[in-house]
């Protein structure tokens, strides 16, 4: 019989996992390789391509290059391509994740992150192929294992989305 994941949040990363990201690393920079051990995402659907600073419990920033060969960029819309706002969301749902693993509440070998809410939502302006999205997350509060932050994507300066992000830290069960 298979149980709902337990939304109870560990105390302690695996000891099986090495720490990607140093206690105290502001300042750290996380490249695919790296976050590809931490986040359960492949590409097309990695929307992150390198953290450029974390302060853990605090701040993340991060960068995303839109390319015209995205498969979400080929078909929206294809005379006029747009980046989809709701994968700037993702993206910025992704560096929260980051973050919540830099601040060591959250193992990937036995946890994932489950993004719970958006508010606030606002787009501003269209992110098209050729930009570099520039991301920010800042954590609100948390408590236990629910985190809020809010996060914005930029463009050269340009505010393009903003949002309050809302994220739970669930426990994987193996479900054999």
């Amino acid at each position: 019989m298979k149980r709902a994941p337990s939304l109870s949040p560990s105390p302690r990363r695996s000891s099986s996992l090495p720490p990607l990201i140093g206690h105290g690393a502001r300042g750290a920079s996380l490249d695919v390789a790296k976050l590809l051990r931490i986040l359960p995402h492949r590409p097309p659907m990695l929307l992150l391509d390198r953290v450029i600073d974390i302060e853990p419990r605090k701040t993340a920033r991060g960068i995303k290059a839109v390319s015209a060969n995205e498969p979400a960029v080929r078909g929206h819309f294809p005379t006029q391509p747009v980046f989809p706002p709701t994968l700037c969301l993702e993206s910025m749902a992704q560096l929260m994740c980051v973050l919540i693993y830099a601040s060591d509440a959250l193992d990937p070998s036995c946890q994932q992150f489950a993004l719970a809410g958006c508010e606030k939502v606002k787009f501003r302006q269209s992110v098209v192929p050729g930009d570099r999205m520039d991301i920010f997350v800042r954590v609100i509060n948390h408590r236990s294992n629910i985190w809020k932050c809010s996060a914005v994507v930029s463009v050269d300066d340009v505010l393009c989305v903003e949002a309050e992000l809302l994220a739970a830290i669930q426990d994987v069960e193996d479900y054999e």
